[in-house]
This record gives C-alpha cells, structure tokens and sequence, in this order.
C-alpha cells in the first residue's frame, strides 16, 4: 500500500488529513519532515508545492496524490469518489481546483501562518 506525503507545518493539511482518515484512508500517511525525501527523489520544494503519494516506483502529485489516497478507503463511496477525481474525466476539473486550494491553503479551514506558499521567484 502507498504512503501519502504532506507538508506536516501546514495547519490545512493536518486537518485535510483528519477529514481523510475520518472517510477510512488506510494508506501510510507521513508529514515530508519525517520522511527521506530524497529515497523518492522528492524535494522538500516539492512537499510543499503539493502532496505526494508514492508506492513503488510511481509517484503521484497533487490532485492524483488526493484520488490515491482516497481510493485506499474502507468504504466503498469514498473509493468511487477517489477513482473519478484521479480520471481522466475529472481532470479538466481536478487539476485547477487543486492548484487553487494550494494557492490559497492559508485561507482554508485549520490553516496556520505555514500554509501560506512563498512567491514562486522567492529563493
């Protein structure tokens, strides 16, 4: 079974991941500070901008990473839901709603001043 990777500062992350395991997610779920990142050949740059689920050789960003973890629920509805957010289907959807959350993660329920994402020319 794959292990879901987020960034462990981020207060709407926690609280995502509350609400996941809620809907029964059995997958591995670590924060990106206590994992070795580069044993997946992520970096923490990459935590940050969106999580991660990683099993085997695949690796799965942002919207697929959510649709994976979701489709290891005990329940059956939450499996169908995680099967059409990671389609192909779902995609022209799924892929700017994601990129929004994450923009705006610090204005969402359980954010924390570490939810905020630095400008992307920030170095």
């Amino acid at each position: 079974m794959g292990m879901l990777i987020y960034d462990g500062d981020c207060g709407f992350c926690q609280w995502s991941l509350g609400w996941a395991l809620r809907l029964g997610v059995t997958c591995e779920h670590r924060p990106a500070h206590a994992v070795d990142l580069a044993a997946y050949d992520l970096t923490f740059d990459d935590v940050i901008e969106a999580a991660w689920f990683v099993e085997g050789d695949r690796r799965l960003r942002g919207h697929e990473a959510i649709a994976a973890t979701l489709r290891t629920s005990r329940h059956a509805p939450v499996r169908w839901l995680g099967a059409f957010v990671g389609s192909r289907a779902a995609r022209p959807l799924a892929v700017p709603v994601y990129a929004w959350v994450a923009r705006n993660r610090h204005r969402l329920p359980g954010a924390s001043d570490a939810c905020g994402l630095p400008p992307r020319d920030a170095a």
